[in-house]
């Protein structure tokens, strides 16, 4: 392709997808050109047409693919549809970059990243919280080995407060039909993401995850995650919709320090020693060695939805790498089945999931889905074509 923007479209104009339509449209991704968007709601494609008239405009996905009128897709719709729409669009010849998480369940996302294999078009998914600084800068200290053997990580992400008016915004909020799953698929997959691209991925999961603890819900709204890793280390992750004011604390320990993430700081303690070899050698009950403290701060904005977006359409006008592969979508998605599985079973799951767990995962939301009870209202969503600051990387 010699063209220097990209030409994209955005399926599903809510309120993420009108955000990624205005932030091309303000000149925030000048790479890509907006060229086509679909929505089945008539109501939401006015915004499209009041804001760009030249734009195409779509009210069914299959005209929207094979019209030609674009290189690339956005997806931007509810969490089911995320892999056929892939899929399609990847058998239609068009690059992908889709909303996360990558879908419901890992058995439909192996059939998209097969799809995504099979085709040869770039594929990318919006883990925007990855072009957060002190996230990059604590992955490079785990993987450079700065804080020495990994040992623990706990993550208490409770500060995605939501009520009930949000939950009645949207007619496939809150259940089992319409989300596939509560906080772990909808508020905190960037957390997720961003733990195991930091730490890794465990090998084994047990959790708790609590459903309508705190609204009028059919998911859950609070999840506590437990995790054993190959090399020893364990990690904890709690998580939910129903506390105010929230915590944001992220905590890594090594044998040689650790790291704390909060308040917008990332704070390192050295201790200069492995404490694997102290612990052996030492003739002293305890440690009187002062740590080295250094802390760090941000020294850019986080280049969010905007950057994910800009570098996708570098990935395919000229080869550079993404924020993320859409084929590492799976991985988060994988420790939010583990979770619900292990919760439905009461079990320590294994990973990564077996073709049998996949099958017993599928067969619990199948159930579960069919049972679910929609609310009877149309979605009261309005989209603004505005980044929320929730979307954002919260500290407080």
């Amino acid at each position: 392709m010699t063209s220097k923007k990209l030409r994209l479209a955005i399926v599903g104009l809510g309120n993420m997808g009108s955000a990624h339509m205005m932030n091309i449209l303000t000149g925030k991704v000048p790479n890509v050109e907006l060229t086509a968007v679909c929505d089945i709601r008539p109501d939401r494609l006015a915004l499209a047409e009041e804001k760009a008239p030249e734009v195409a405009r779509y009210l069914q996905f299959d005209e929207l693919i094979a019209s030609g009128k674009a290189d690339a897709l956005l997806i931007a719709t509810p969490h089911y549809f995320h892999p056929p729409m892939a899929i399609a669009a990847f058998e239609a010849g068009l690059h992908v970059l889709t909303e996360k998480p990558a879908g419901v369940r890992v058995s439909d996302v192996t059939r998209m990243i097969d799809a995504a294999d099979r085709s040869g078009k770039v594929f990318g998914i919006m883990f925007n919280q990855r072009t957060g600084e002190l996230f990059q800068k604590a992955r490079a200290m785990v993987q450079e080995g700065t804080l020495g053997k990994p040992r623990r990580l706990t993550w208490i992400i409770t500060n995605w407060y939501r009520t009930d008016a949000y939950y009645q915004s949207g007619d496939w909020r809150g259940s089992y039909s319409g989300e596939g799953g509560g906080v772990l698929l909808n508020q905190a997959p960037h957390n997720l993401d961003l733990m195991q691209w930091i730490f890794g991925m465990p090998c084994t999961l047990s959790a708790s995850c609590t459903s309508g603890k705190y609204h009028d819900v059919e998911v859950e709204d609070e999840a506590i995650l437990t995790m054993e890793y190959e090399n020893g280390a364990t990690a904890q992750f709690i998580t939910t919709t129903g506390e105010y004011p929230g915590t944001n604390r992220l905590e890594i320990v090594g044998d040689r320090g650790k790291i704390v993430l909060e308040g917008g700081l990332l704070r390192h303690w050295d201790n200069g020693f492995s404490t694997a070899e102290h612990s052996k050698t030492a003739d002293t009950a305890s440690c009187g060695i002062k740590p080295i403290y250094t802390e760090y701060k941000a020294s850019a904005p986080e280049r969010g939805h905007a950057g994910v977006l800009t570098d996708f359409a570098k990935a395919i006008l000229s080869g550079t790498p993404l924020v993320a592969d859409g084929r590492e979508g799976i991985r988060m998605l994988t420790l939010a089945n583990a979770a619900y599985l292990s919760t439905w079973e009461g079990r320590k799951v294994a990973l990564p999931l077996s073709a049998e767990d996949m099958e017993r995962f599928n067969a619990h939301l199948a159930e579960r889905a069919s049972k679910s009870k929609m609310p009877q209202t149309e979605s009261k969503s309005v989209p603004t074509g505005k980044i929320s600051s929730r979307w954002k990387i919260n500290w407080t």
